[in-house]
């Protein structure tokens, strides 16, 4: 079965705003972590947002990176678009974790949500994400868009975590399923 790994930026805080996640240079190391993310990648899960940003620079980067990254298939959680431009792309029918759920049983490698902070909170609830993979950022935002929405609680297992020489930290967590209490008949 395909897992599904949500892949985010964050602050030290939590918050996901990528845009406000500045001061840290990129390294050797964060380049690494992007490559290891993307050998194991087989597919893109994306919200409308992320897939028209990404639309809108990556088909015109090159090298071997972007040629790899433009080429994974792309699935996109929108209910407003109807084409899309930045090919292999489909857009997704029906109730999002459905349609997830059968992208998990099909064919092919890991499915990696990028950003899509709405999809990725969507997901979390419905218990289909396998891993959370964070690069937190060592500044503290004190406002913005949380990666884990206010009021919302879930266990996670840590997986993996390295510090980078820039001062990134590289987490990975793993969900643990929420336990359902056993009632007997």
């Amino acid at each position: 079965m395909r897992k599904v790994i949500v892949t985010e930026f964050i602050s030290a805080d939590g918050i996901a705003e990528v845009e406000r996640l500045t001061g840290v240079p990129w390294n050797a190391e964060m380049d690494q972590f992007k490559n290891d993310e993307l050998a194991d990648s087989g597919a893109m899960l994306l919200g409308r947002m992320t897939y028209q940003i990404f639309a809108g620079s990556w088909p015109s980067e090159t090298g071997d990176f972007a040629d790899r990254f433009n080429a994974l298939p792309k699935y996109v959680a929108s209910t407003t678009l109807q084409d899309l431009d930045w090919k292999p792309a489909e857009l997704l029918k029906g109730a999002l974790p459905d349609a997830v759920r059968t992208l998990k049983q099909g064919e092919g490698g890991n499915i990696y949500v990028h950003g899509s902070i709405s999809v990725a909170q969507e997901l979390l609830r419905h218990g289909l994400v396998d891993r959370i993979r964070l690069l937190t950022y060592p500044l503290a935002l004190g406002q913005g868009k949380p990666f884990f929405p206010p009021g919302e609680q879930h266990r996670l297992e840590l997986v993996s975590a390295a510090r980078f020489s820039n001062g990134i930290l590289a987490i990975e967590y793993a969900p643990v399923a929420k336990a359902t209490a056993f009632v007997p008949s």
